[in-house]
């Protein structure tokens, strides 16, 4: 903030400038499908909402309740407990588990839940285990939980879900529950005492975060609540849309859908008010810290509970996939996946870039003229990411569909050429949702590198006669190279990931990765789709280990 403070005070002579123009530029962009799909939801029949509200609202309004009731509560205990237990005590593997427990989150929700459906069913390895022995024959001669329920959603989602929870706790206890728990040892408080009375209060914030983290992706899934049977207000939108045609109706039912997550905002920050994090001058995480030894019971213990959700959550999909990728090798990749593959990494690197752009933009806007202003643009611009996909794909595609009718009349009427779709018939829309959506993941990077260089560097810049596109070219960018590469980076896997919108925008004939994945899972072939998953997820663990090695740089923590 210091050296955001000097910039301002040195660039403040000309405050609207190109770089404002720009922010507030970007803030639109983001703005620009919340305000369409308003106007859609207020232009449309209220009796839309209405028949919704006695049909389909109910059921989807209880459903949803009941996923993110369930949701917070088993993410919430896995990943505190797990947290707990690698960061205070020392059993057999601990060191493993500490890194390992974050690879579900490798996993997309949609293909965990084709995943889990196939190990789960009648004809997967557990029931086949229960028939041998049992010496059952058909389904009716024994009972079995079905994974296509609410419940079953619970189970497949916590297990992708938790490491949130995991990554935002154990990061609170490496910050400030050692300090905690040494201090009040010292004042002879039991292991009991020390969890209900000082960790718990402590970890709030962090669990809090966590938890609405794992509810905003579950809000945003649509691909797992359709193989799963489960109809949440994000299916309700998506098949109103997509099944009845009903845009003002899907419309008023996303605000509806938009409201939820603006109150899992605010209860999030409302656990966080008042709360905060004191840093000495030396890191908690550098400060030795000698963790309980367990029993063997114990220790034994610790490691189920450990190994429990990194087993179903990630050694479930992929043994699953893995052995119907391994049984489909031979036959080679076919011709549609080879075509999806080159329009995943196409359209995601366009978003990259795109993306990339602007957040160097919003980035260096703050830099040099830290205002209130261009610093609340900045995070307007960055909320995408909380929006769900299917919100961003329903406010994006009409107006540019009509823009798209609107220039191809114009062309037919006075130069006798028809343009057709050139935006949403080409992919650029896809590219725009992607941009939007993940805009918080490369502003985050690329603003936390301009924080880390020093503002003498545009002071010493500006002596020698730089302007500030000259300094941002030569001095500021072959510094923050790295951080431009992670955000690119991260941006193109949550672009190659990212189905809800894409399911939505696509143009006709056009495929993704994830797409042929969910085409092939919702027609009954997941084995075919086994390849392209394995693909997704291996994609996937390279942003779970930046994050693991950012927030844990010591391997001894």
């Amino acid at each position: 903030m210091e050296g955001r403070g000097a910039n301002a005070s040195v660039s403040g002579r000309m405050r609207r400038d190109p770089l404002t123009y720009a922010a507030i530029g970007a803030a639109l962009l983001v703005i620009f499908p919340i305000a369409a799909l308003a106007v859609m939801a207020f232009s449309g029949e209220t009796g839309n909402l209405a028949r919704a509200a006695q049909t389909v609202l109910p059921h989807a309004a209880g459903t949803t309740a009941g996923l993110l009731i369930g949701l917070a509560l088993c993410t919430g205990l896995i990943g505190a407990m797990c947290a707990w237990l690698v960061s205070f005590f020392e059993f057999p593997g601990r060191r493993f588990f500490a890194w390992a427990l974050m690879l579900p989150l490798a996993v997309p929700t949609y293909i965990s839940a084709y995943a889990f459906v196939e190990f789960f069913t009648f004809t997967g390895p557990i029931q086949q285990i229960v028939r041998s022995v049992g010496g059952f024959e058909l389904a009716r001669d024994y009972w079995f939980p079905d994974i296509r329920s609410l419940p079953g959603a619970v189970l497949v989602l916590s297990l992708v879900l938790y490491p949130y929870v995991y990554l935002s706790m154990r990061a609170l206890f490496v910050l400030q529950g050692r300090r905690a728990i040494e201090a009040a040892m010292l004042l002879g408080a039991g292991q009991r005492t020390i969890l209900g009375s000082v960790l718990i209060p402590l970890a709030r914030p962090a669990l809090a975060l966590g938890v609405v983290l794992a509810l905003m992706e579950a809000i945003n899934d649509v691909g797992a609540m359709q193989v799963l049977g489960v109809q949440t207000l994000t299916f309700s939108v998506f098949s109103l849309w997509v099944n009845q045609g009903d845009m003002a109706g899907s419309a008023q039912l996303a605000l509806l859908l938009l409201g939820v997550v603006i109150l899992l905002i605010w209860i999030e920050r409302a656990a966080r008010r008042g709360q905060q994090i004191s840093e000495g001058s030396q890191s908690a995480a550098d400060v030795p810290f000698q963790r309980l030894r367990l029993s063997p019971m114990r220790q034994a213990g610790a490691i189920v509970a450990c190994a429990l959700p990194l087993l179903l959550g990630f050694g479930v999909p992929f043994f699953t996939l893995g052995l119907y990728a391994w049984r489909y090798l031979p036959q080679g990749i076919d011709e549609r996946l080879w075509g999806a593959i080159g329009t995943t990494i196409t359209l995601a690197g366009l978003a990259a870039l795109i993306t990339v752009l602007v957040a160097l933009v919003l980035g260096y806007a703050v830099r040099v003229n830290g205002t209130r202003m261009v610093r609340g643009l900045v995070r307007l611009a960055s909320v995408g990411y909380a929006i769900p996909g299917t919100i961003i794909a329903l406010g994006i595609f009409l107006p540019l569909a009509r823009f798209d009718n609107l220039v191809d009349a114009f062309m037919r009427d006075w130069f006798g050429i028809s343009t057709g779709l050139l935006i949403t018939g080409s992919g650029a829309t896809l590219v725009f949702a992607y941009a939007v959506r993940f805009m918080a993941v490369a502003e985050g990077s690329i603003d936390g590198s301009f924080r880390k260089l020093s503002p003498n560097l545009d002071l010493a810049a500006a002596s020698y006669g730089y302007g500030r596109w000259a300094t941002l070219q030569k001095i500021l960018l072959p510094l923050m190279r790295p951080a431009i590469a992670t955000a690119a980076l991260l941006v193109f896997i949550d672009s190659v990931k990212e189905l809800s919108a894409t399911l939505l925008l696509r143009p006709f004939g056009i495929d993704t990765i994830s797409i042929y994945v969910h085409e092939l899972a919702s027609r009954g072939r997941v084995e075919q789709a086994g390849l392209a998953s394995l693909i997704i997820m291996a994609v996937s663990i390279l942003p779970v280990i930046f994050v693991t090695r950012a927030a844990f740089k010591d391997q001894s923590v």
